[in-house]
């Protein structure tokens, strides 16, 4: 017998935000037929279900918790370009020109989630544009160079800031330059799931939460997805589990690594958040281990994320470190107390690219998002509704990041050690610097 989830959301900060009774999507508990059946309602699977029921599929969306309960509802809320792998490292895999491809693909991804807002009125989600790109060490023309590459490339306009430049924004004796990306912007990414649902139940589609796949069985001539008290029968299925994937679809499963990552959020002090932090565009270093942070409440609070582990640790002690963090960029706000600390698990390829493709007839995979979720979640969703809607292959440009063995608990291992070397290359480039 499976044991039921649970479905309650866990404290973090934009389910405060959210209204206090969210009714949930009634389980499923009968046999139904539908032309696709998702698996997971975050936002990959969201997207790929808004975008299929327009096209007038019969869609059917199985969520084991609540519409945004992981990684989808409770990350840092950046919406911009690119992916966890950096864009010289895709290069050298699948050659430039698939690179670029790859590269308008997650500018795609961003518009997508910035139409959705403004197209379906999910005003909660509240955008706000703007993100500083900043480095902690001095670039030299580097930045310039990017600036101008974007530009050349892409037809994608950022600004570069020097240190005064920056001033304007940040008062920190850490930085030395940025770029300023105000096409790319943050929001509250539990709202915008919301949202999404609401569109694309208004659309046609049916969401069961508090029902999670137990047996994906069938082929060619279709499938049917078995739960606690009903069952799907359906033409193709989509998975699009992330941090929280079970053993349901083995190959995924053995996949992708669960990386807990950690976010808190200050209490309302806006005097003193503003003598440091004067922008209300998102900051990001571009350090491998770096942290990513966001005035939220109007200015009142920061949302701070940062570091990574490959094992559960009490959110409360990553919370003092976290802490520690902030005050080392920002001595002045030494006496900033923390309000909440949470923490989830993103879904991580030991490629650092997403995974999206086909294994069998009818039988999709779109996950591994983590590090760059809210664009490549849209942008993955799209292209496999496209390639069920026979409207494109384009899913086929992740193919060479395939569903890699992540080594098991060796490969956890291998990746916790990678993290803290990067710490370490950190620490030193910024001495160096």
């Amino acid at each position: 017998m499976t044991l039921q989830p649970s479905t309650d959301y866990a404290d973090v900060w934009y389910r405060r935000q959210a209204p206090s009774d969210l009714p949930l999507h009634t389980p499923l508990q009968t046999r139904i037929e539908a032309d696709v059946c998702i698996i997971g309602g975050g936002l990959a699977g969201l997207t790929a279900a808004y975008e299929l029921e327009r096209a007038g599929r019969k869609v059917v969306v199985l969520e084991a918790r609540r519409i945004g309960w992981g990684a989808s509802g409770r990350n840092g809320g950046f919406v911009s370009p690119g992916y966890s792998l950096g864009h010289e490292a895709i290069a050298a895999r699948v050659g430039s020109d698939a690179a670029n491809d790859l590269f308008r693909m997650s500018i795609e991804g961003m518009r997508i989630v910035a139409d959705n807002i403004t197209d379906l009125g999910i005003t909660a989600a509240a955008p706000c544009p703007g993100i500083l790109g900043a480095v902690r060490y001095d670039a030299g023309r580097d930045l310039a160079d990017h600036r101008d590459w974007l530009a050349r490339e892409f037809d994608y306009q950022v600004a570069h800031l020097d240190r005064a430049a920056l001033g304007q924004h940040l008062t920190s004796p850490r930085y030395h330059q940025a770029l300023h990306d105000q096409n790319a912007f943050h929001f509250d990414p539990l709202a915008y799931c919301l949202g999404l649902a609401r569109a694309a139940t208004a659309a046609g589609a049916v969401i069961h939460e508090a029902t999670p796949a137990d047996k994906i069985e069938g082929g060619a001539a279709g499938w049917t997805i078995s739960t606690p008290k009903g069952r799907v029968s359906a033409r193709e299925v989509v998975v699009t589990t992330g941090g929280y994937t079970d053993r349901l679809v083995p190959e995924v499963h053995r996949a992708f690594l669960p990386i807990a990552t950690y976010v808190m959020i200050s209490r309302a002090t806006p005097d003193l958040i503003a003598s440091a932090i004067h922008t209300r565009s998102a900051i990001g270093d571009d350090r491998r281990a770096g942290d990513y942070y966001r005035l939220v409440d109007d200015g009142k609070r920061v949302l701070w994320g940062g570091k990574i582990t490959t094992r559960t640790t009490e959110p409360r002690d990553l919370g003092r470190l976290l802490h520690q963090t902030m005050t080392d960029t920002y001595p002045q706000l030494a006496g900033l107390e923390i309000d909440t600390v949470w923490t989830g698990l993103m879904s991580y390829a030991r490629h650092r690219m997403p995974q999206i493709g086909k294994l069998g007839s009818g039988l999709w995979h779109c996950t591994a998002f983590g590090g760059h979720g809210m664009n490549t979640t849209a942008i993955g969703g799209r292209v496999i509704a496209e390639a069920i809607l026979g409207q494109s292959d384009r899913f086929r440009r992740f193919a060479p990041f395939g569903l890699d063995w992540t080594g098991g608990l060796a490969g956890m291992a291998a990746v916790q050690l990678t993290y803290w070397s990067y710490q370490a290359m950190d620490a030193w480039r910024e001495r160096k610097g």
